[in-house]
């Protein structure tokens, strides 16, 4: 009895921080809105089993996360809630995963400190309450990894080499081929360092393989048999072109230095990267622990970590799948520390004192920034920015003491771990998880009120009207969503874009919609770095701007 009381309090207290709230701020340009835009437009049409974009053929994702965006607007309605409805709960699923998985390749303790170190670092814990793909897919990979892990002493390893290969499937079907590639890099990394299987056998890897080719292939099949085989290989190839052109490309603007990731891991998963700087003595390891686990681990991390690095598209949750072991790997220190009597290195708590410290600066620095604007505009050289900041956003020098106030729960913290390690622990993990409710509920809302919410509210007065709506100068997926757009009509509507590489993609007829006869009233938005070449051309009428954003009506 006592073992299902604990995973009904894993899953209330998850269902506490990820539930609530989830439709509290518009959601944001560009990965968001992209993927709830595929699924509105896949209830809008009917067609489920081919994602679109403006209802165009959209090939750089997978359906299935979709599918679940799809069945969550089903239930609550079309909308922000909706959209990070899955996410919210695969964080649940996730807190009971790991609880679980520690549970079972150690102990209880292990997986409470896991659970905790999930739950209070600032990225794993966000993303848990978005809309973007990553969440759903790096836990059908952690899954996976955990099915490898005991195929090798289970006895039924055919069952954890189906279900291992299963869950890799559909981590393919949500993201892509990137789940393949990650696994097979990870095999053989283990096989290297244990120079064999160590233990596995081809038949299980074997059967492994042929069910992670299961849904990819069931997906496509139906495709091709719905929408025809011409079309259908079309798309698949269009497909696997784009991810290729990621991995060996910057996309979307998106570039970075090779140490990128390793920054945004160490920041952005505080306070569990930090415990990954404990050293452990090998020699006096306990004979208890789950070497081979922490082995998969350490490779998955390192696996991901220098992936994402080499690769030319940088963006923050590429490396989001480090969450796992990163916080695993912090899990096992605590556990040393606080049941194995490890003492704490002063450089981890040096290095928790100082980089709470600037997390809290910068959380404070926020309301100085919304007051002080006039004095900081002056430097700074982008106008959009600078009309982001006109913005009406009430701030006070109160609201700095959010950040004093974590600068200090930190300190007192890392203090009190000094004298008593699991009071301290207590302390720095509520802090933390008290600070990124306050971050989402009232920071975020209002630095959104800079970056985007002059122009979802421009979408959102046009919305369910007879009119095209079409970003000028930059790329949105918010004109197509907020405006609940219709399918289109005209055949002049879709046009082609030529990329550098001579590949053509279907996308909307910037040149129809501006110099042709259209069959719809036409709207335009820009950014108001681009206004003056905007504002001169004969065929538009400046209605209004605001806050960066300049509005046209075709005349």
């Amino acid at each position: 009895m006592q073992h299902y009381i604990r995973y009904g309090i894993i899953i209330l207290f998850s269902a506490l921080l990820f539930l609530p709230f989830l439709g509290g701020v518009h959601l944001f340009d560009w990965d968001e809105i992209n993927f709830a835009e595929c699924a509105r437009e896949m209830i809008v049409t009917g067609d489920y089993l081919r994602p679109q974009i403006d209802f165009m053929p959209f090939w750089e994702k997978p359906p299935f996360f979709i599918w679940m965006q799809v069945a969550a607007m089903k239930m609550v309605g079309i909308g922000a809630y909706a959209a990070r409805l899955p996410n919210a709960i695969v964080g649940i699923l996730t807190l009971i995963a790991v609880y679980h998985t520690g549970k079972k390749i150690m102990n209880e303790k292990i997986g409470q400190w896991w659970v905790l170190m999930f739950a209070a670092s600032w990225l794993p814990h966000l993303y848990f309450k978005s809309g973007i793909i990553d969440p759903t897919f790096n836990l059908f990979i952690f899954l996976s990894f955990v099915q490898v892990h005991l195929l090798r002493s289970s006895p039924t390893p055919w069952r954890n080499a189906m279900f291992a290969g299963l869950f890799l499937g559909i981590a393919a079907i949500t993201k892509g081929p990137a789940a393949i590639l990650i696994a097979m890099l990870s095999l053989g990394v283990y096989i290297l360092v244990n120079r064999g299987l160590n233990g596995y056998k081809a038949k299980h890897l074997l059967l492994l393989s042929v069910m992670a080719a299961v849904p990819a292939l069931t997906w496509i099949a139906v495709t091709m048999g719905v929408h025809g085989a011409t079309y259908g290989s079309w798309f698949l190839n269009e497909f696997v072109t784009y991810q290729i052109r990621l991995f060996s490309t910057e996309d979307s603007d998106h570039g970075g230095p090779f140490i990128y990731h390793f920054i945004v891991l160490l920041a952005g998963c505080f306070p569990a990267s930090i415990f990954l700087f404990q050293y452990i003595d090998r020699r006096h390891d306990s004979k208890k622990m789950p070497h081979d686990f922490t082995k998969w681990m350490w490779i998955l991390f390192w696996v991901v970590l220098i992936l994402f690095s080499i690769v030319k598209t940088k963006i923050v949750h590429y490396s989001s799948l480090c969450y796992f072991p990163l916080t695993y790997l912090a899990a096992l220190q605590l556990y040393r520390m606080s049941n194995e009597g490890k003492r704490i290195q002063n450089s981890v708590k040096y290095m928790l004192v100082g980089i709470g410290t600037i997390l809290g600066l910068v959380i404070g620095a926020l309301p100085l920034v919304g007051i002080y604007k006039a004095e900081l505009t002056p430097y700074i050289a982008d106008k959009f920015a600078v009309a982001n900041l006109r913005a009406n956003v009430q701030w006070s020098i109160a609201e700095s003491a959010w950040g004093l106030l974590y600068v200090v729960g930190i300190w007192v913290a890392v203090i009190m771990i000094r004298t008593n390690f699991k009071k301290g622990m207590a302390i720095l993990c509520a802090v933390q998880i008290v600070m990124i409710q306050v971050a989402i509920l009232h920071f975020t809302p209002k630095v959104e009120a800079y970056s985007q919410r002059a122009a979802i509210e421009y979408f959102e007065s046009l919305a369910d009207k007879d009119v095209y709506v079409h970003p000028l100068g930059y790329k949105s997926y918010a004109n197509l969503f907020y405006t609940n757009k219709r399918p289109y009509t005209s055949k002049e509507y879709q046009g082609m874009r030529t990329d550098k590489d001579g590949r053509q993609t279907p996308e909307p007829n910037q040149h129809w919609l501006l110099y042709g006869k259209t069959d719809k009233p036409t709207y335009f938005i820009s950014k108001i770095n681009d206004s003056i070449k905007y504002s001169q051309m004969p065929e538009l009428e400046m209605t209004s701007s605001k806050n960066g954003f300049v509005f046209y009506r075709k005349k």
